[in-house]
């Protein structure tokens, strides 16, 4: 029974390092795009309106009302 307990401990170690690498894997490329002022700023506003339109999203399908 410990050795289960102790490899239950692991998973959420596994699932920090593996979130973590999926995340840096997908903004390594992005990297560079930021030293360029016009690229930083159509980037920030692709991230902007697409954090909007998820939370608009989310809303009209969990029928909560906008406050």
């Amino acid at each position: 029974m410990r050795d289960f307990l102790v490899n239950v401990s692991r998973y959420p170690t596994y699932f920090i390092s593996i979130g973590l690498g999926v995340f840096l894997n997908a903004v390594r490329p992005l990297i560079p795009l930021f030293k360029k002022p016009t690229t930083a700023i159509a980037l920030t506003g692709i991230f902007v309106a697409g954090l909007v339109f998820l939370s608009l999203t989310l809303r009209a399908m969990l029928g909560l009302s906008p406050a």
